[in-house]
């Protein structure tokens, strides 16, 4: 299984099958509450690895993902287009999309006996714009 991840605002952030490892994705809801309530958001966790660019490429998404979660709320391109693809096999089994995705936590860990670092980005599709995000799936059934 592998995931394609595509971040889309002022440039383009373009995650590949080698670096992320695990989308975690989570429907918020207090957890006080005993019936079924309107105060709902959805969380998705992407985390994975920091890999050295290669080839002479200059272009390092997790670096302008750790921009990304720099960009203070007065700005547009805090909130961002997240297509991220869950693939099996050379097949697309789940895409899900926020239309209107924010940056909750960015993290970064290195240590000096991986060689690697690992990241975690944690964000969260605006509220007002729940009803926009998407989740596809059942291809090829």
């Amino acid at each position: 299984m592998g995931f394609r991840v595509k971040i889309e605002g002022a440039e383009t952030i373009e995650l590949h099958v080698e670096s992320v490892q695990k989308v975690k994705l989570k429907t918020d809801i207090p957890k006080d509450s005993n019936a079924r309530t309107k105060d709902v958001g959805s969380t998705m966790i992407i985390s994975g690895k920091v890999l050295t660019a290669v080839d002479g490429d200059p272009f390092d998404s997790t670096r302008q993902m750790g921009l990304w979660s720099l960009v203070p709320a007065e700005k547009a391109d805090c909130y961002r287009k997240v297509t991220v693809e869950v693939i099996s096999a050379d097949q697309v089994v789940r895409k899900i999309f926020f239309p209107n995705a924010f940056v909750v936590d960015y993290i970064e860990n290195f240590g000096d006996t991986e060689g690697v670092g690992e990241f975690e980005l944690i964000i969260r599709q605006k509220k007002d714009k729940l009803d926009k995000v998407t989740i596809e799936g059942g291809y090829g059934a």
